[in-house]
């Protein structure tokens, strides 16, 4: 099926891109990805955070070595989304799980990511893992003209205090010259079970809806990008009901949100994460409608994607299938991440130089 799948989207692309030989219509391509980059720590204690309980603090031997290699698999797995389509790594990526900028730093200095010089956009969150979120991008595609970090406030219900997690993440900029914002996200987890838990994600959801509809009263055609790793599914109340994601495009209202992970999810089984023989869908991208429109004079939603290579997943055993993850038991497993990325991809029409071609006729 994955086959048949990739083999659907290579034609299609080709016939967007033929549609009409004599017009010769070209296509500019770019990525927008999110990874969970799980647990990339450094191996610095840092008195502020609870960095000792890391699994890279955890580790006995060996950890400067194990933290070089865990950050050269980070770097490969974001050089190679989408380069199949455009030779080129992801122009924007979200990120979360990672301990703090240096540690992003050594990932896009990485010689498979050094050429593309990556800006970073990161703030320290409360976190009580001492874990944020972040956003890197090529500077010669996107320019940033804004940022600032929300905060999710959960008030536990039976102690009374205050519950420490993520914040949200806005980055505002222009991808080659036209405004879009970008919304990274890493909700509250599971821990305790689903339905206890639930809450907590409500209230992030609701966090992140309040920074859309606050982009969208200000701009109702804003052209806004919210992704993450949600600790829920497409079909969960925290996307289906507060952020009220579409799965059909043609669904979407004026101010709406479409999920193209939906369908991934109920119809085709896919996740990004596994546990105990039952697959997730919790890391996703959705978008409002102006992504949607045909006009392909502007950057416009091609494809979304899970990108899950064969290197990416367990060859073997009981997990066979599953994403390989960097740490287990105590140990280092040479592998990536327990979640698997996922992408979007935008495509814009190149208009040809008519001006240009016509004065190369009359020479």
């Amino acid at each position: 099926m994955k086959h048949f799948n990739y083999l659907l989207f290579a034609l299609l692309f080709t016939s967007i891109l033929s549609v009409n030989a004599q017009e010769k219509k070209k296509f500019k391509v770019h990525t927008v990805a999110f990874y969970n980059l799980e647990n990339l720590f450094d191996t610095i204690n840092d008195p502020n955070k609870n960095d000792e309980a890391s699994p890279m603090m955890e580790l006995k031997v060996n950890r400067t070595e194990v933290y070089k290699k865990k950050v050269h698999n980070m770097a490969r797995v974001l050089a190679d989304i989408g380069s199949d389509l455009n030779h080129n790594s992801p122009t924007v990526i979200g990120v979360c799980e990672i301990e703090n900028v240096n540690v992003l730093e050594d990932v896009v200095n990485d010689p498979l990511l050094l050429a593309k010089d990556y800006g970073i956009v990161h703030f320290e969150s409360p976190d009580n893992r001492g874990i944020d979120v972040a956003l890197i991008y090529q500077k010669k595609f996107f320019q940033v003209t804004n940022r600032s970090t929300h905060t999710v406030k959960i008030i536990d219900d039976i102690s009374g205090k205050r519950i420490n997690t993520r914040d949200q993440l806005l980055v505002t900029g222009e991808l080659e010259g036209e405004k879009m914002h970008f919304i990274v996200n890493h909700w509250p987890s599971r821990s305790g079970g689903e339905a206890r838990s639930r809450p907590k994600r409500i209230a992030a959801a609701k966090v992140n809806k309040r920074i859309i509809d606050s982009l969208q009263s200000i701009d109702p055609y804003a052209k806004i990008v919210t992704m993450g790793d949600l600790n829920d599914d497409p079909t969960n109340a925290s996307v289906k009901d507060v952020l009220k994601a579409e799965r059909n495009k043609d669904k979407v209202d004026f101010k709406g949100i479409y999920n193209p992970y939906i369908d991934m999810f109920k119809k085709e089984g896919l996740g990004t994460t596994a546990y105990r023989d039952a697959w997730s869908l919790f890391d996703q991208i959705m978008f409002t409608k102006p992504f949607l429109e045909k006009d392909y004079s502007n950057f416009t939603f091609f494809k979304a994607g899970i990108y899950n290579k064969k290197y990416l997943e367990n060859k073997e055993g009981r997990y066979k299938g599953y994403p390989l993850r960097s740490f287990s038991n105590g140990n280092f497993t040479d592998g990536f991440s327990d979640h698997f990325p996922v992408y979007i991809q935008l495509i814009k029409e190149v208009k040809e130089d008519n001006k240009k071609d016509k004065n190369k006729e009359e020479e």
